[in-house]
C-alpha cells in the first residue's frame, strides 16, 4: 500500500495527486479513476499522465522518462475507471522501453510508448529561451476567465474551466482564443503554468512520490491543456468553449530534456505550423524559469468548424 500523499486530499492539488495515484491490480496492471473535466470525456492530459505512472511503477527508480508517443484512440468515459496493462518491452543497459495500454468497457481507448534512461553525461546545447512577461504579472484563472464567461456557448463552462484546472496555477501571456476571436491572429500562444501548491519530496515505497517522475507526470498532464491554442488563432476561432469548433486530440509525444519542477514556474510557448483535413498541428517548447529548455511537446488534433 501507499505512503499518504504529499499534499492534504482536500486540496485541488491533492485530488489531482490522488488521482495519479494508480491502484496497483496485479504486478504490471494498474487502475485510475478520473477527474472532472471540461468535456463529456476523460481529460486527454490525465489519461496520459496515469499511463507514464503505470509505466514508471514498473521501471527501476534511477531511470527517468525521457521520451513519449501517445494515440488517443477513444473517448473515455469519466464514470468508470480506466485499466492501465504494461508490456516490458525492454530492459536495457541504459535504456528501458514501456508499453502502456488503456482499456475502458473492453476496448482500447489509449496506447502510450515511453522510454526511459538512466542518468548521462553528453553534449549540450539548446535554443534560447524566448521572451515572456514575468508570471506574477499576468491573471490567475480565477481572474481572467469570468470575464469571458458571456462568450461561453455553456452557461456552466465556467465553474466546470475554474474546477479542472483548480489544481494548477495557468497564466496566459495573451489573450486566450476565446477571449480574441473573430479575426486570424499569428499561430503562436504562450502560457506560464505550475502547481497550486507546493510539493513534498519525501520519498514513498511504490515511486512517484518524492522523485523526478511526479514533475514529469504532472507536466505532462498540463501540457494538453492548451497546446492546440495556436491551431485556433491562426483561424480566429475561440474554440470548444464558444463552440465554434469540435475536436479532440489525436496524438502526443514528448521528449524530456533536463530537469525541472513542475511546483515552480515553467514557460510553454506554443505555435502552429499548418493545419489541413479537418487536423492541426501544434508544437510546443517548456522553459524553466531560469532559461533552460526542459521539455518539446509535438501534438496533432482533429479541428473541425461544426456543420450548420
Amino acid at each position: 500500500m501507499n505512503e499518504p500523499l504529499t499534499q492534504e486530499p482536500s486540496t485541488p492539488l491533492g485530488d489531482l495527486l490522488g488521482i495519479l495515484d494508480l491502484e496497483r491490480i496485479e504486478q504490471d496492471i494498474f487502475r485510475g479513476v478520473s477527474r472532472p473535466s471540461m468535456v463529456p470525456r476523460v481529460f486527454g492530459g490525465q489519461v496520459a499522465a496515469q499511463a507514464l505512472v503505470a509505466a514508471g511503477r514498473t521501471v527501476p527508480a534511477d531511470r527517468i522518462p525521457h521520451s513519449l508517443h501517445s494515440y488517443f484512440l477513444r473517448p473515455g468515459d469519466p464514470e468508470v475507471p480506466i485499466v492501465y496493462t504494461v508490456d516490458r518491452i525492454r530492459d536495457g543497459r541504459s535504456f528501458t522501453t514501456r508499453r502502456v495500454v488503456a482499456v475502458q468497457h473492453g476496448q482500447p481507448v489509449f496506447h502510450l510508448s515511453a522510454s526511459f534512461q538512466t542518468d548521462e553525461e553528453g553534449l549540450e546545447h539548446q535554443e534560447p529561451m524566448p521572451s515572456a512577461p514575468d508570471p506574477e504579472t499576468l491573471p490567475t484563472a480565477a481572474e481572467m476567465l469570468p470575464r469571458h464567461a458571456h462568450r461561453f456557448a455553456d452557461p456552466l463552462l465556467l465553474d466546470r474551466l475554474l474546477e479542472a484546472r483548480a489544481a494548477v496555477d495557468l497564466r496566459y501571456v495573451d489573450e486566450p482564443p476565446y477571449g480574441d476571436f473573430g479575426a486570424p491572429r499569428e499561430p503562436k500562444s504562450q502560457v506560464w503554468f505550475r502547481t497550486n501548491g507546493k510539493l513534498d519530496d519525501a520519498p514513498a515505497p511504490d515511486r512517484l512520490w518524492g522523485d523526478p517522475l511526479l514533475h514529469i507526470c504532472l507536466a505532462t498532464y498540463v501540457s494538453d491543456m492548451t497546446l492546440l491554442d495556436s491551431v485556433l488563432l491562426a483561424h480566429g476561432r475561440g474554440g470548444w468553449a464558444v463552440g465554434d469548433v469540435v475536436g479532440a486530440s489525436l496524438d502526443h509525444a514528448m521528449w524530456f530534456h533536463r530537469p525541472f519542477r513542475a511546483d515552480d514556474w515553467l514557460l510553454y510557448d506554443q505555435e502552429s505550423p499548418t493545419s489541413q483535413s479537418g487536423r492541426g498541428l501544434a508544437r510546443g517548447r517548456i522553459f524553466t524559469r531560469t532559461g533552460q529548455l526542459a521539455i518539446s511537446v509535438i501534438q496533432e488534433g482533429v479541428v473541425r468548424v461544426p456543420r450548420g
